[in-house]
């Protein structure tokens, strides 16, 4: 039987062919990061629709489709003699056995994951309690994760009380905005603040967005398929109404 090790040999090699520059495929060997960069993040969201929809199957190939691209990537630096898998590999094992000093180290117990990486960010030039967030989180969890990481430097309100307040306000500078550019801003401004009220009700701002998501579809969805005539050519009273039938039977199911 082979072993752990070996079992990735074969995708590293596929991937080193299919790169090769003179016998190599010629869309593969002309990728650099930043064009499967798209890739690899609709990789991580299939994963992650996988998991919401139980679907094992679709789990086990679509963890593979996300290997894939870890090794695609691992090959790009490895042609730019950069680094390689087994850099990529090592690196986190040396993180994560940093990170968990009461089950690989002397400690008796963690001093906190969030505390170990403050100090690796500091160590590594980056002091502030808001490096190393990701610029390409989707907006609404980007947001949640700035929130979090001044919060617990002390940068946040004491109770939920101001926040609802802030919402309020931030609604209101919406409606007072004049231009286009001040509307921007001021929806921005409200949708933080809205990302914040979560938090502090200990809600997962981007969790309850798409559960709210999935409920609009399906309730949209039960009004599309109740319907005898074009929803164009209906009155919103109309529409309301067909809504909240709609609402009433998804209940009972």
């Amino acid at each position: 039987m082979r072993t752990d090790a070996q079992l990735i040999d074969p995708l590293l090699e596929i991937i080193r062919r299919l790169r090769d520059p003179d016998s190599g495929c010629e869309w593969d060997k002309v990728q650099t990061f930043k064009t499967i960069a798209p890739y690899t993040i609709e990789e991580a969201y299939e994963v992650a629709d996988a998991i919401e929809r139980d679907d094992i199957l679709a789990l086990k190939d679509e963890l593979g489709d996300l290997l894939l691209q870890v090794v695609f990537h691992s090959q790009i630096a490895a042609d730019a003699e950069q680094f390689d898998f087994n850099d990529v590999v090592e690196t986190i094992c040396d993180k994560m056995t940093r990170r968990h000093p009461h089950i690989f180290g002397e400690a008796d117990e963690s001093p906190g994951w969030e505390q170990i990486k403050a100090g690796e960010r500091e160590q590594s030039g980056q002091p502030s309690a808001l490096d190393g967030v990701a610029l390409a989180l989707p907006a609404l969890l980007r947001a949640q994760k700035i929130q979090k990481r001044a919060a617990r430097v002390g940068f946040d309100w004491p109770d939920k009380a101001p926040v609802k307040d802030k919402l309020l306000e931030e609604l209101d500078e919406v409606a007072a905005a004049t231009s286009d550019e001040e509307v921007h801003e001021e929806i921005g401004d409200l949708l933080f603040s809205a990302v914040n009220l979560a938090r502090h009700y200990k809600v997962d701002a981007e969790r309850a967005l798409a559960d709210a998501t999935k409920k609009f579809s399906r309730r949209f969805n039960e009004v599309e398929s109740s319907l005898t005539k074009d929803m164009q050519d209906m009155s919103i009273e109309e529409l309301e109404a067909e809504w909240q039938k709609a609402k009433v039977k998804l209940a009972a199911i």
